[in-house]
């Protein structure tokens, strides 16, 4: 039997559906987004641009992780959990609690809930028997 046509444990799957659903409500969220006035319409359309290739590339690590068992994509997900914290944090000090703010909140613990399933529970030998 193939590594990828073993059943998936419970944890990775809880892990692939937060992150999923965190990316959806980032996507959703990029949507409503507005850019400050002082931004040319060029520079604007490339931040929603850069925001959709990013979303993309997560959607892939996602993958890869899961379905996969790949550690490292798993790892460049908590890399940028953690840069996601410290500069969520930063807008929070600078502006306060806002609606923009607190569903990239929600976002951010859904994907921190689900990164914290990839390495609990039956989840732990998915990946240690993975050769990547």
């Amino acid at each position: 039997m193939t590594p990828e046509s073993q059943p998936v444990p419970q944890n990775i799957w809880r892990f692939e559906v937060l992150l999923y659903a965190s990316l959806l409500l980032d996507t959703l969220t990029s949507l409503f987004r507005t850019m400050p006035d002082d931004m040319s319409e060029s520079a604007a359309s490339f931040a929603y641009f850069a925001n959709a290739v990013l979303i993309l590339l997560f959607v892939f690590l996602v993958g890869i992780a899961a379905r996969h068992r790949k550690n490292w994509a798993r790892i460049v997900l908590m890399v940028a959990l953690g840069l996601s914290v410290l500069s969520l944090a930063g807008e929070l000090s600078f502006s306060g609690l806002q609606f923009e703010s607190l569903l990239e909140l929600i976002s951010t613990g859904m994907t921190a809930a689900g990164l914290y399933y990839s390495f609990t529970g039956d989840a732990r030998g998915w990946f240690e028997r993975s050769s990547g």
